[in-house]
């Protein structure tokens, strides 16, 4: 067995999402959007939720030039989304072109088919070892009906059926 944080975390399901933001660059939006599943909820007053991301990578970038993300909270059936912006940046953006999305309302932010979706203003973003703690304030947000999670798993994807009791 071994013994290091990445083959323990293996084994705590999350749920998963896609994250969105955007840069402007000579007067066109250019979206870019990523799988995470560090979603957490951070405080209900204010609404405030926290995601993860490496320090190096290009997507805290320009998050951190917008000040602004969309959140899409994927439902059993968003396996492809997820894989889909699971992918390096070259075939993310083809997915950006081909995969049903809509503009938030509040953010501009690209949101997905999905169980529910939040949109965010950045907060404050907190350095922590290789990976930076984003914290967005919630201005915008929806649910569908009950619907089965995808959840992330051992390394891999999985649905989890809800029961009613």
């Amino acid at each position: 067995m071994k013994n290091d944080l990445r083959d323990v975390m293996r084994t705590f399901a999350t749920g998963v999402c896609v994250v969105s933001t955007y840069t402007e660059r000579d007067g066109e939006r250019r979206h870019n959007a990523i799988t995470a599943n560090s979603l957490t909820s951070v405080s209900l007053e204010p609404p405030l939720v926290s995601l993860s991301f490496r320090q190096d990578s290009e997507f805290f970038a320009e998050l951190m030039t917008s000040s602004v993300f969309g959140i899409s909270i994927l439902g059993a059936d968003g396996e492809s989304t997820a894989r889909a912006f699971a992918r390096r940046r070259p075939e993310r953006d083809r997915s950006l072109r081909e995969l049903v999305s809509d503009p938030g309302e509040t953010t501009g932010t690209l949101l997905f088919e999905a169980a529910a979706w939040m949109e965010c203003r950045l907060r404050d973003h907190v350095v922590a070892g290789d990976h930076v703690m984003v914290i967005g304030e919630v201005v915008g947000l929806g649910a569908r009906e009950a619907q089965p999670p995808l959840i992330f798993l051992q390394g891999g994807f999985h649905r989890f059926e809800l029961e009613q009791v």
